[in-house]
């Protein structure tokens, strides 16, 4: 029999809805480590930190249903918290990751190149405004749960730029440019976690990845170059898979 919507629940069912909160709350509080990891320009701890906060991301939804957090707690909204830690982790944090180390060299020595200052700025201000006016989009997903347009996530991003294809500056910069375009072109990008179709193959891609992203950075910057394949192959994954079900019949 289904509980009544009047009928109280219990406090140990307050305290577990209450305790899915605070656990989605948290994740702000890896963001900071972030931040802190960046400006002492420990790059790699600051990624440990951004991945950490990605999972609690990606677990938070689940544990909210399994407790029905949004039942035994209808004045709190799990979404709102999400949306602030959201574009902290996958905007704020990653222009500030990328105006620190994009524009760096020597590996232990770090100091910016001086004709590339133009460069830094606009990538961060590039990023931050387009990511503002995406989450002002309605709807950013679509009813079969793909994200549509390019998703803020630019943590990947700068991961993949930074760590495995240690590209030049202004290709940075141009990279930047067609992701923030991308935003707005109405291609379907993957939501892992809640997609029926190929589920299980992206799945196993993002544990793949995020296993190897560990050793990537683990071994940084003298990672073996078949650590870096392996990682970099969810690129092309994703990418293939953006491309199938945005053209599908």
């Amino acid at each position: 029999m289904s509980k009544d919507k009047n009928q109280s629940y219990t406090a140990t069912q307050k305290a577990l809805a209450w305790s899915v909160h605070i656990f989605t709350a948290s994740g702000i509080i890896f963001a900071l480590l972030a931040i802190i990891a960046i400006a002492n320009h420990q790059f790699v701890e600051s990624m440990y930190w951004l991945i950490i906060a990605f999972v609690v991301d990606g677990v938070d939804g689940t544990l909210a249903r399994r407790f029905k957090a949004k039942e035994v707690l209808p004045f709190m909204e799990g979404k709102n918290i999400d949306f602030v830690i959201d574009f902290a982790t996958y905007a704020i944090i990653p222009a500030y990751f990328m105006y620190e180390a994009f524009w760096v060299v020597d590996g232990e020595k770090y100091y910016v190149l001086p004709e590339a200052e133009w460069i830094r700025f606009s990538c961060v201000a590039i990023l931050l405004l387009v990511s503002a006016v995406y989450y002002g989009k309605e709807p950013m997903v679509s009813e079969d749960m793909y994200f549509i347009g390019f998703p803020v996530m630019w943590n990947a991003v700068i991961y993949f730029l930074y760590f495995i294809l240690k590209l030049e500056p202004w290709v940075n910069f141009l990279l930047i440019i067609l992701f923030s375009i991308l935003h707005f072109v109405p291609l379907k990008w993957a939501y892992p976690s809640q997609n029926k179709h190929h589920q299980k193959l992206n799945l196993l891609f993002g544990a793949i990845f995020l296993i190897s992203n560990a050793g990537v950075l683990y071994y940084f910057p003298n990672e073996p170059l078949w650590l870096r394949i392996i990682s970099g192959l969810y690129l092309p994954y994703i990418l293939w898979h953006t491309v199938w079900i945005s053209f599908k019949k």
